[in-house]
């Protein structure tokens, strides 16, 4: 596979050809033989590389046609390197990673679908042992924000229900080619085996999340007076009963906050 393929700016693609940078990626993957490891987003395979020599069983994803083919010629040899020609919003990825229990996933995401991508690989979190994804700074930002800063948000919120995260490095716009225009970041991403707080109804949390952040200027008792969760004349109580000051703003609750209205509205809602 030529090293020479142009990036194809329409796909976000900014190639990593910083050796330290590789290697350290890898080095927090922690990667051994007895290791099922899916990578999204190959590209050129500076990381495959190293981590063909390192793991049990790979698995590729990888969105440009014209890459996948020279991936596929290059470990065609190798019966412990799968290469899949399509996109991770649209693959079955629990049928892919059925083989075996438990994977990590190594991922130099493109900024644009990265969000995208974390929700799609929380819903397999029980397939996961570890993450070692790169994604824009702004995004790792948020994701490790604390409440009541202008990072917090829904993807903090969500996600970190479910996973401990936490910044592993930085990796500045001279680590790639194309060179992107903004920093990235290295984030540790480890599956919980039970949610952090018990959250009553699921979908009730991501709404009562949502509502929380739609309107940021707004006060908590508008925000969730919009989502129409439960009754105007209750909503109220149910702050009173939390301990929940209607006037705060969503950004400065709590995950547990989050999760005690939660349950209280999956209770009205059931």
């Amino acid at each position: 596979m030529s090293s020479k393929r142009r990036p194809l700016k329409a796909l976000g693609q900014n190639f990593l050809v910083d050796g330290n940078i590789i290697e350290k990626i890898i080095s927090s993957a922690d990667v051994h033989p007895e290791d099922c490891v899916l990578e999204i987003g190959p590209g050129r395979g500076a990381l495959t590389e190293i981590l063909a020599q390192r793991a049990g069983r790979l698995i590729l994803i990888e969105f440009d046609h014209a890459l996948a083919a020279g991936l596929k010629r290059r470990y065609a040899d190798d019966p412990r390197v799968t290469v899949i020609d399509g996109d991770v919003l649209a693959v079955d990825l629990a049928e892919i990673l059925s083989e075996a229990e438990s994977w990590k996933v190594v991922a130099n995401l493109p900024y644009n679908i990265s969000t995208a991508v974390l929700f799609r690989l929380q819903e397999i979190r029980s397939k996961l042992s570890r993450m070692i994804l790169m994604l824009q700074k702004e995004v790792g930002d948020r994701l490790v924000a604390p409440p009541d800063c202008k990072d917090y948000g829904v993807t903090t919120v969500l996600l970190g229900l479910w996973f401990d995260m936490r910044r592993e490095f930085l990796v500045h716009p001279g680590c790639f080619h194309p060179s992107p225009k903004v920093d990235s970041a290295v984030l540790r991403f480890v599956p919980l085996s039970a949610p952090r707080v018990a959250v009553g109804n699921e979908e009730v949390f991501r709404r009562v999340v949502k509502g929380s952040f739609g309107m940021r200027r707004k006060t908590l008792i508008n925000c969730l007076k919009a989502t129409e969760l439960v009754p105007g004349d209750e909503l109220q109580q149910i702050l009173d009963d939390c301990g929940i000051d209607g006037k705060r703003r969503g950004e400065t609750l709590t995950l547990d906050e989050f999760a005690a209205l939660s349950r209280r509205f999956s209770v009205v809602n059931a």
